[in-house]
Parts: structure tokens; sequence; C-alpha cells
């Protein structure tokens, strides 16, 4: 188990630093289970609710991309609602032809190291810019963080229901 498969040190007492140590820390996660599936699995819905795994994927990568780059700095962001169908936020999500597991995963780790930059950078009492996703009232970043941080909590535990019924790897 490498370091970034780990929690943060249970000494750790900077929020900063524990917000941008679990995300990683789920970011490996889901990585982890995604790699023990077939390519007809990640591309497969065993659920009721119709997604596959490769499509969580998807929409993780563009939901960290909403809430810190477009949302927070207010930079451009081509597609932000690209993991749906439509591009309307409450669409089903959707798999761009052509786009396979290890481009998802690359880009969600690159998205991964931008939200670290971000944290390291910013205060978590900073307010969102206003321009990109927010026009009036943006959050804190400490608020986008925790937004981001129980997405990714919720849909690792999503992700071991569908890799378990797979017969992928669950768990941490």
């Amino acid at each position: 188990m490498s370091l970034s498969d780990r929690e943060p040190p249970p000494h750790t007492t900077d929020p900063a630093a524990l917000f941008a140590g679990y995300l990683d820390y789920y970011r490996h996660a889901v990585d982890r289970k995604l790699r023990s599936l077939s390519d007809a699995e990640l591309r497969t819905s065993r659920l009721p609710s119709g997604w596959s795994p490769l499509e969580l994927l998807v929409h993780l990568v563009h939901m960290e991309q909403r809430w810190f780059r477009w949302g927070f700095l207010a930079e451009p962001v081509d597609r932000p609602w690209g993991d749906h169908a439509g591009q309307e936020p409450h669409g089903p999500w959707v798999v761009p032809d052509g786009v396979g597991l290890d481009e998802l995963l690359q880009a969600l780790h690159t998205g991964g190291s931008r939200t670290s930059d971000v944290l390291a950078t910013h205060g978590l009492d900073e307010h969102g810019a206003l321009g990109g996703r927010f026009t009036e009232d943006p959050p804190t970043l400490a608020w986008i963080c925790f937004h981001v941080l129980q997405e990714y909590a919720r849909h690792a535990g999503h992700l071991d229901i569908s890799a378990e019924l797979a017969g992928g790897m669950t768990g941490e």
C-alpha cells in the first residue's frame, strides 16, 4: 500500500492538509476499485439506477473541477456539465465516445493535483470568485471541500456495491 492509499497521518491538525489528504485517499480508493474491473464491467451497470462504474468516474472528474476550478477559482471550464447527457445538471451520467479508464483516471488525478494546489494557496475562509459557477453569494473554500469530500465518500461506497457485484475489489 503506498502512502497515497492511506488516510492522512492521525496527528494532522491543519484542516487544509486534512482535506487534501482525504480527497487524495478517496481518489486512490476509486482508482484501485476501478482498475480491478474488466473493460466490460466498467461499462456495464449492475444497479437499478443504471450507472456504470466508468460513468461514475466521469462524474467524479467533472464534479471536482466544477467545484474547485469553475466554482472557487471562476476559471473557464470546457463543458462543466459534460458528465451529464445533454450537459445539464440533472441528466444521466455519460462517457464520451472513445474515452477509457486510463484517460479518465489521469484526468481524476490531474484534477486532484490542481485541488491540492488550491488548498495550499488559499485560505479555507475565502469565498469562491464570482464569474464562473457562481454569480452571487459563493460558498467558502471550506464548504466546497466538505461538499466534494462527501461526494467522494458517498460515490466510493456506491462503487463498492457495483464492484462487489462484478467480482472486483471493494473496501478502502
